[in-house]
């Protein structure tokens, strides 16, 4: 089914495109803040409160501080046959290796989507934004795909999830433009390897900890539209399906950049790093840059810095993400 966009703005590419104009006319010396912890806290909070509108830009930082680990713990207790079978040390390189069958390696997936999805991070830090900004406009715009966003109770109408979603699937047809869900089929292959529910309906472990690392043929994803292969919707080459509701979401950022410009605008970046700089980072220098009224705010753990041009209506603040939250939180909380 071939369906036309073309009529929707895309706040994705002219952000993009825009944001990296800008990036090649800086200097190139960096600013990482001359505050000190304390007052930058106090900073970040007082145009926190003062602003009339925050655009929260996420990376995986955050997730990261929420304790979506793609290695240790986290690996050893869901993938431990597999780190033994295969010599699989963390998650990403494992959703990439030649596993010898269709059935082991979408077993592979079933799992990764299922704790990286469907179950919640370990620590509260997506809430604890969410209440930071609380009472004011917001969107937010992420290179996550693991949907904390929403299952922490951000509005899904101020979303845009640029890179995709684990619980999206797409059809290897090129002429499919559509996503379809996923959860369903996980909760399937889940239990087709053997792991079983808890009391709060959570899959863990069988008692004997023995599970399978191959799903039954049957359970290989097909699209059931063209009948083709199913496949991630993870942005990963120029086979990523941008669907309506991706378009929709990259229309309603560019409308809410324009609703805002001219005011008080924090840009709000957290745990973005420099293998996608051009999404988010790139952009909320440009934007900062461009809008006197404009502030930016850069939340990362040794990776907090930003353009000299910038640095008097900036803040760079070196740490966890979700330590630096919690301690606005005090900050606002305090001063009401």
């Amino acid at each position: 089914m071939n369906v036309n966009f073309s009529e929707m703005r895309n706040g994705y590419l002219e952000t993009i495109n825009k944001g990296i104009s800008r990036v090649r006319r800086f200097s190139g010396r960096l600013y990482t803040g001359d505050d000190s912890r304390e007052g930058s806290l106090k900073l970040l909070a007082e145009r926190l409160k003062t602003a009339d509108a925050v655009v929260i830009g996420a990376g995986a930082g955050l997730s990261t501080s929420a304790g979506y680990t793609y290695s240790g713990e986290r690996m050893e207790k869901w993938f431990r046959d597999f780190m033994d079978e295969y010599g699989i040390r963390d998650m990403y390189s494992g959703g990439f290796y030649p596993y010898p069958s269709k059935g082991i390696f979408w077993a592979f997936w079933a799992r990764y989507i299922y704790i990286n999805r469907y179950l919640d991070p370990p620590k509260r830090v997506y809430e604890d934004l969410l209440s930071l900004v609380s009472g004011k406009e917001y969107f937010v715009i992420t290179t996550n795909v693991d949907h904390c966003f929403q299952r922490a109770g951000f509005d899904k109408t101020r979303l845009f999830y640029t890179q995709g979603d684990y619980g999206l699937f797409q059809s290897t047809d090129p002429g499919d433009l559509r996503t379809y869900d996923n959860e369903e089929w996980v909760m399937t292959a889940m239990e087709a390897q053997g792991f079983v529910k808890n009391a709060e309906g959570v899959f863990e472990m069988p008692p004997d900890g023995n599970v399978l690392m191959e799903i039954p043929e049957d359970l290989i994803p097909m699209c059931p539209g063209s009948g083709a292969e199913m496949t991630m919707n993870l942005r990963s080459d120029d086979t990523f399906v941008e669907d309506g509701g991706w378009h929709r979401a990259s229309e309603s950022y560019a409308e809410f950049l324009d609703r805002y410009e001219g005011k008080k605008v924090l840009f709000l970046e957290i745990g973005v790093g420099m293998n996608t700089p051009v999404i988010i980072k790139y952009p909320f220098w440009q934007m900062t840059f461009d809008d006197n009224d404009a502030f930016y705010a850069c939340l990362n753990y040794d990776e907090a810095y930003c353009p000299e041009e910038i640095a008097k209506r900036s803040v760079c603040i070196d740490g966890d993400s979700g330590e630096v939250i919690r301690q606005l939180l005090d900050i606002l909380h305090g001063s009401c």
